[in-house]
């Protein structure tokens, strides 16, 4: 769009948690003030840029949810500023929910209030500090209610040299009138071998760790981080050992599993669930195309599953059965229960006998 001089002066860029909006945001805003940039890239090293960098520059203007400081004053992002910019600079990638609970929000619904719509408006109606652009960055768009309103004008006609920039993660909570006027980007998920290779080279993760962890976080690299801070993160050992038991259909042993693995926490549970669905759907990829992306043990175990006598119709009932006991862990139901029964069914579903009304 700049090389094109084509870039609209109301832009939405929009992701789903995790592929970096918010990022891609501070990297348009420093290359777009960058004194030196290339036609790819801002230099990194002028003022500009290093300003940026630590999200000090006076004419990058951000607003992001917030809450009261105190049941007296306002709710504006500059009750928060220094503690927003310690945080992202931590977490680039962090989300909303994270942050309200950096800043101990609780149980309190963080917003963008009219007050801190009408600071912006008079924030950007005064010159620029540094006689370049003003760049507007909007955190979460999904935050402003009806009183979205008030940026109507703004944001449909910003002053001279100004540009603004919403980051959102779904459009369908941002208010019609505002999705009118702007010119929305979207995001696609962040490629696993791209998430691996930072998690390697960033968090010196085993590589086979973070190939596994890439996968499983679909494309969002927060999810990928949430799963490198997890205990206990290599999640194969416990599924070939699941599928041993199912295959020898040792009763007392998947007793056992559903028992020990109902003491991990629900994400963790959540997470080898989605971990097994994962490895059946690479199963059928592998039998019915002979293209396997994992490797090591993992490739092995998938090219044994895929020569069995396993059926299309069983494996998809397995996925199903799997994504329903997910489901309602995510719900506070009895793990122990939900997982007992889930070896159950898929016990039954390999051998190919129907489950008893009982069990369902």
């Amino acid at each position: 769009m700049w090389q094109q001089n084509h870039l609209p002066h109301a832009l939405l860029i929009c992701g789903q948690e995790g592929t970096g909006g918010l990022p891609l945001a501070f990297a348009l805003s420093q290359y777009l003030l960058c004194s030196n940039k290339s036609d790819t890239d801002s230099c990194g090293v002028c003022p500009n840029c290093q300003k940026i960098a630590k999200l000090e520059h006076a004419d990058v203007h951000l607003s992001f949810p917030s809450i009261k400081p105190n049941p007296h004053s306002k709710v504006l992002s500059s009750n928060y500023f220094k503690e927003f910019r310690t945080y992202t600079l931590a977490n680039p990638y962090g989300t909303a929910f994270d942050w309200l609970q950096y800043i101990n929000a609780e149980n309190k619904q963080g917003n963008i209030s009219a007050d801190e719509c009408r600071a912006i408006i008079e924030s950007l109606s005064l010159k620029s500090y540094e006689g370049g652009k003003k760049i507007l960055i909007i955190w979460r768009p999904e935050f402003l209610g009806k009183e979205g309103n008030i940026l109507l004008k703004l944001i449909e006609e910003p002053p001279s040299e100004t540009l603004i920039i919403l980051v959102a993660e779904s459009t369908e909570e941002i208010l019609p009138t505002i999705l009118s006027r702007i010119q929305a980007i979207k995001l696609p998920p962040i490629k696993a071998s791209e998430i691996a290779e930072s998690l390697i080279k960033q968090y010196n993760c085993e590589p086979h760790r973070a190939n596994q962890m890439a996968r499983l976080a679909e494309g969002s690299f927060t999810a990928a981080l949430q799963l490198l801070h997890e205990e206990d993160n290599d999640l194969f050992p416990h599924a070939r050992n699941l599928f041993n038991l199912l295959f020898t259909n040792n009763g007392i042993g998947l007793s056992k599993f559903s028992e020990e693995m109902s003491k991990l926490g629900r994400e963790q549970q959540k997470n080898f669930l989605h971990y097994i669905i994962h490895l059946l759907q690479t199963t059928l990829k592998q039998h019915f195309t002979g293209q396997c992306n994992l490797a090591n043990e993992e490739l092995v175990f998938v090219q044994k599953l895929s020569a069995t006598a396993l059926r299309f119709e069983t494996i998809s009932q397995l996925i199903d059965e799997i994504a329903k006991t997910s489901y309602h862990i995510q719900r506070n139901s009895s793990s122990k229960m939900q997982l007992h029964a889930l070896c159950i069914k898929m016990m039954y579903a390999i051998q190919n006998k129907k489950v008893s009304s009982l069990v369902q």
